[in-house]
C-alpha cells in the first residue's frame, strides 16, 4: 500500500510539468525555433499524420490488451504489457517520430534538436522521479 498525501503528489506533478515546460521554453528560445502547442496534433505532412495515428492506434490496442491481462488474475503480466511501460514507450517513439519528421521535412532544421533535447530532459526527470520514489515521498 502506498502511503502519500494526495495534495503533495498533485503539487509534485505540477512542479514537474512546470520544470519540463520551462526547459522546453528555454531550449526553444536558445535554438530559435517555434514553440509547440500542448496536446496539439501538429503534423508536418500527410505521411507524418498517418504514421502518428498508426502509432496511437497500436498503443491503444496494447493498452486494451494490457487491461484484459490485468483483469485475468491467472496469468502473470509480462513487463512489456504494463500500462506505465506502454505509455512511456509511446511517448518516446512518438517524440522520436516527430524529431525524424522535423529533421527530414521541417523548414527550420533545428526543430528536431529541440525535440530531442526536450525528450531527453523529460526522460531524465521521469527516471529520476521513479528511482527516488518521488523524491522520497513514497513509503512502500
Amino acid at each position: 500500500m502506498i502511503n502519500i498525501e494526495f495534495g503533495i503528489l498533485i503539487l509534485l506533478l505540477i512542479m514537474l510539468v512546470l520544470v519540463i515546460s520551462i526547459f522546453g521554453f528555454v531550449i526553444r528560445k536558445l535554438l530559435g525555433v517555434e514553440r509547440k502547442k500542448w496536446f496539439s496534433y501538429h503534423h508536418l505532412n500527410e505521411r507524418h499524420r498517418k504514421l502518428d495515428w498508426s502509432l496511437r492506434l497500436i498503443t491503444i490496442l496494447f493498452l486494451i490488451s494490457s487491461y484484459y491481462m490485468i483483469d485475468n488474475n491467472k496469468v502473470e503480466i509480462p513487463w512489456y504489457f504494463k500500462t506505465s511501460f506502454i505509455i512511456i514507450v509511446f511517448l518516446i517513439v512518438s517524440e522520436l517520430l516527430r524529431a525524424f519528421m522535423e529533421w527530414k521535412y521541417a523548414e527550420n532544421k533545428r526543430d528536431f534538436v529541440a525535440t530531442i533535447a526536450e525528450m531527453m530532459f523529460m526522460i531524465g526527470i521521469v527516471f529520476l522521479t521513479i528511482t527516488t520514489d518521488f523524491f522520497g515521498l513514497l513509503n512502500i
